[in-house]
């Protein structure tokens, strides 16, 4: 059967999810969860519930920002913490590069490259939360303790 589940990106972040906690497992979608709004939608969530991993660069190094489904991102905060003046959105292709994974699929854990990862102190108002798994439409279900240990993230106040 050939599945997304079967897809080299979800097994990569399978692979992460199951070194850390056995339990835990990938959840695939009848829907796309290409959008923090589509992916409630199909799991019957609130859009803060969802993380969106959204991969920034600061010079030639790159951070991923884990953020509340319901939240934006702040440029001006990032620049703060990082120190830089030069912080933008990653382009896809360095998405890709970096993460190994696209746009839309993007998961917090399984990288290609070790990457300095924030993660949004929002997510923690939620008791479960949802996160990509390396494919549209295939996301992990995690509390929000569980996601810091799992990424070794930094929490930060990085949304507007």
């Amino acid at each position: 059967m050939n599945t997304i589940l079967n897809k080299e990106p979800v097994l990569r972040a399978e692979k992460s999810l199951k070194q850390f906690n056995p339990d835990l497992k990938v959840i695939e979608l009848e829907q796309t969860a290409r959008t923090a709004n589509d992916a409630a939608t199909a799991l019957g969530c609130k859009e803060g519930a969802i993380v969106k991993s959204l991969l920034f660069r600061a010079g030639d190094s790159f951070v991923l920002c884990l953020v509340s489904g319901d939240k934006r991102c702040s440029l001006n905060k990032l620049k703060k913490i990082l120190n830089k003046k030069d912080v933008s959105m990653a382009k896809p292709e360095d998405v890709k590069r970096v993460t190994g994974y696209t746009i839309g699929g993007v998961s917090p854990i399984g990288h290609l490259t070790k990457i300095k990862i924030y993660i949004d102190e929002n997510l923690k108002n939620f008791t479960t939360i949802f996160a990509a798994a390396g494919h549209p439409n295939a996301v992990f279900e995690i509390d929000f303790e569980n996601l810091k240990a799992l990424t070794l993230g930094d929490i930060k106040e990085i949304t507007e």
